[in-house]
């Protein structure tokens, strides 16, 4: 599994998501951030980013699902 080393963060309802250079990138470009780096649409970032990016934050990616949010 990979590493946190090297990635970027992004703030979700549950707290901060690990991404990858690449996801990073595509998160910023497709503005699903706002001023604070905070994703208000979680389900368009999921759909967005990468399985190794899925992988390590599986964790609060099942949280936020089973939320109900």
């Amino acid at each position: 599994m990979a590493g946190s080393t090297g990635r970027k963060t992004v703030g979700v309802s549950r707290g901060l998501m690990m991404l990858c250079d690449t996801c990073h990138s595509l998160v910023m470009n497709e503005k699903l951030v706002d001023a604070k780096n905070f994703v208000a649409n979680h389900d368009e970032l999921f759909d967005l980013i990468c399985m190794g990016c899925t992988d390590i934050n599986r964790p609060l990616i099942d949280d936020m699902a089973g939320s109900g949010e």
